[in-house]
């Protein structure tokens, strides 16, 4: 075996060779040949260019967050894979992970490309030697000791966290990352210098200034400003969400610290993992995306239990959201760290941040490359081993954008903050199961507004419902596909879906809004009762699994499955 800094690879050259030649999808970045790219202006070409060396420094940064040895291991393997090919078949799948391992979404452990160099539930926020049961520990003690706005800072979303003595200390990340967010600074201040459009250049000044100062205000200045660019040639997203942290989500399972901080007014946020995308926007697909949202004012009052809640968005004309359609350039940071999947779209600020408590909008962003992407022949396999014939016809990989834009839409839509993060560690899956089942649940009006028709909707439901079938058991950090099961599950205990007595899938559209709607209201419940324990109890009451999901997975993996990534730049 290959040592790298004295780290043993674990994966053998014959099984990184399996892994990248037979189970890696290539994502396809644009290149200068790009029509959207030859069509900017000579300033905007050059705009790109430092954007992307943005990028390119944050990744560094979020390769820190995410883990110790990770900027250390990947400089080994870069050096080493000059003239070793065992290193640099292991560099191929760190770049896939974006880290030294990462889940693949088949396998139940993580694949660890070195021996003994694990995935931490704190990543590198926290001390890796620090336990769930030690942290509460240190928590309640510094409050007891009337240390309350370092535990303030500590359960923040934007601070590494540290020993000193016996308690914690936190580092605001503008301080940890000075150097880098200095460097990512100067160089969105020279793209504003050359980028055309004065709109996007008032946000990359507010971005650079919020990287620059210990400030929460100016994170959510930049955030208002890039909310509210619709027409813009350029796309570059600073993105910041934890799904990573498993610690400071576990205060909410201890009911005695709870109490101690609500108290103290304190309410924890997991830690921010930190992205970058940057791209060119594409018009046409961004003028169908804004059909969708004309009718988002329409889906708020129709949403279930609303009178319990302040709805997310105006139920009036005007929404505080735009959305676009964007030609990849790069995806680097958490974007980058493809483990088990890859971003499709994402709609942002999320709630936890200030711009958004402070009454600004949103902004969603679709990738066109990620979509665009996939293996034909292997769909084709699926279908025919796994859904009856006579439904074929409905199943089409294009309106698999629709479910996502309807998606996108239905993170607006909704309860706030204050009744999600209050679920724990079942928060991120339960909001992205009620994403999917608004989605869903939300079709048939897009068809009555004249969005869609009739055939369109029994295309997303059978595509979707075909997108729900896995290839494993998920696991609590694969929030996305703690969804895909929760919904399968519910779909076949009520009976929208069936098996035949070959193992292949009918669908009743008759009763899928019915349904649909039934699982939205159960979940919308869910969030205002702001209970990790009912969070649990539903979650485990839809994610059994059992022979026929064993079928499926079976079947899935003899077909072949491509779960690594592999985003290629050009730019």
């Amino acid at each position: 075996m290959t040592k790298i800094n004295n780290f043993e690879i674990a994966i053998s050259e014959a099984d990184l060779d399996k892994i990248i030649n037979q189970q890696m999808m290539p994502i396809e970045m644009i290149d200068r040949n790009f029509e959207g790219y030859q069509q900017l202006a000579e300033g905007d070409k050059k705009a790109l260019s430092h954007l992307i060396a943005a990028a390119r420094i944050l990744n560094n940064v979020a390769l820190e967050q995410d883990h110790p040895l990770n900027l250390l291991l990947k400089k080994g393997l870069e050096d080493a894979a000059k003239n070793n090919t065992h290193a640099a078949k292991a560099l191929k799948l760190f770049n896939s992970f974006n880290g030294v391992a990462g889940i693949n979404g088949i396998d139940k452990d993580p694949i660890e490309i070195f021996e003994n160099v694990h995935i931490y539930k704190g990543r590198n926020f926290y001390p890796t030697d620090l336990s769930i049961e030690e942290f509460h520990k240190i928590l309640y003690r510094m409050l007891k000791n009337g240390n309350i706005d370092e535990v303030r800072k500590i359960l923040s979303a934007r601070s590494m966290v540290r020993r000193k003595g016996e308690d914690l200390i936190a580092i605001d990340y503008t301080q940890f990352f000075a150097q880098a967010f200095s460097d990512i600074a100067n160089e969105l201040e020279v793209a504003a210098h050359y980028s055309t459009n004065e709109e996007f250049n008032d946000y990359l000044g507010w971005q650079a200034q919020a990287l620059l100062q210990n400030n929460e205000d100016m994170d959510m200045l930049a955030d208002k400003h890039w909310a509210i660019m619709q027409d813009t040639p350029l796309e570059f997203t600073l993105s910041r969400e934890n799904y990573d942290d498993e610690v400071t989500p576990s205060v909410f399972e201890n009911e005695e610290l709870v109490a101690l901080l609500e108290e103290n007014n304190i309410f924890p946020i997991a830690k921010d993992m930190l992205g970058a995308r940057v791209g060119i926007v594409n018009k046409k697909g961004t003028d169908l995306i804004l059909k969708f949202k004309s009718q988002m004012s329409k889906l708020a009052k129709l949403m279930p239990l609303a009178d319990q809640y302040e709805q997310k968005i105006d139920t009036g004309d005007d929404v505080k959201q735009t959305m676009v359609d964007v030609d990849l350039a790069t995806l680097q940071g958490d974007y980058a760290q493809c483990r088990g999947g890859i971003t499709t779209a994402q709609n942002l600020p999320n709630d936890d941040k200030l711009s958004v408590r402070t009454g600004g909008g949103r902004r969603n962003v679709y990738h066109r490359q990620v979509r665009m992407s996939g293996d034909k022949a292997l769909r084709t396999e699926m279908l025919n081993a796994l859904l009856e014939k006579d439904f074929h016809q409905y199943y089409d990989d294009e309106v698999e954008h629709i479910f996502v834009i309807g998606h996108e839409n239905g993170h607006s839509l909704g309860p706030d903050s204050s009744y999600k993060d209050s679920l724990g560690a079942y928060k991120h899956i339960i909001e992205e199961n009620k994403a999917d089942v608004v989605s869903i649940a939300m079709m048939p009006q897009y068809v009555k507004s004249g969005v869609i028709d009739e055939t369109t909707l029994h295309k997303v439901y059978v595509t979707w419902i075909m997108r729900l079938l896995l290839k494993a058991k998920p696991q609590q950090i694969q929030p996305h596909r703690m969804g895909d099961l929760i919904h399968f599950n519910y779909l076949l205990r009520h009976g929208a879906i069936t098996f035949n007595a070959d193992n292949k899938i009918s669908i009743d559209f008759a009763i899928m809004p019915k349904v649909m709607n039934k699982i939205l209201e159960e979940t919308i419940a869910v969030q205002l009762s702001k209970s990790p324990k009912k969070a649990q109890q539903f979650i485990e009451e839809n994610t059994e699994w059992g022979k026929l999901h064993e079928y499926i997975a079976d079947t899935l993996i003899k077909i072949g499955v491509k779960p690594y990534k592999d985003i290629r730049t050009y730019l």
